[in-house]
C-alpha cells in the first residue's frame, strides 16, 4: 500500500492509503475526500473528478486520451498538469503523490 495526499483548494490535506490499480477518483471517493464529485461514476463523461498534479508526478500518470482531453477542454480551471481522476490508474510508483483539487468541479 502507498499514500496519496489530496489537497483541497483551501489547503486542507487528506492523506489516504491506496492499492495500486485503483483510479484516483475511486481512491478519493472511497475515502470521502471532498471536492471529487464523480457524477458520471468514472466514465470520462462529466469532468467532475478534475485533479491537478504536481509537475514531477504528471509524467508517471500516462498521457490523457482523446476523450479526457475533450472533457478537460471544457474545464475553466484547467492547468498544464490537469487530469481526470477517473482516467489515472495508480501504480506503486505513485506512493507519496500530491494531488490538488480545483476550487470548483465542472
Amino acid at each position: 500500500m502507498g499514500k496519496i495526499t489530496f489537497i483541497e483548494h483551501d489547503g486542507t490535506e487528506h492523506v489516504v492509503e491506496f492499492e495500486a490499480g485503483a483510479s484516483l477518483k475511486d481512491i478519493a471517493v472511497d475515502n470521502a475526500v471532498p471536492g471529487i464529485d464523480a457524477d458520471c461514476g468514472g466514465e470520462c463523461a462529466c469532468g467532475t473528478c478534475h485533479v491537478i498534479l504536481a509537475q514531477e508526478w504528471y509524467g508517471k500518470t500516462g498521457a490523457p486520451g482523446q476523450d479526457e482531453e475533450q472533457m478537460l477542454s471544457l474545464t475553466p480551471e484547467r492547468a498544464e498538469t490537469s487530469r481526470l481522476g477517473c482516467q489515472v490508474q495508480t501504480t506503486e510508483a505513485m506512493d507519496g503523490m500530491s494531488v490538488r483539487l480545483p476550487e470548483f468541479q465542472m
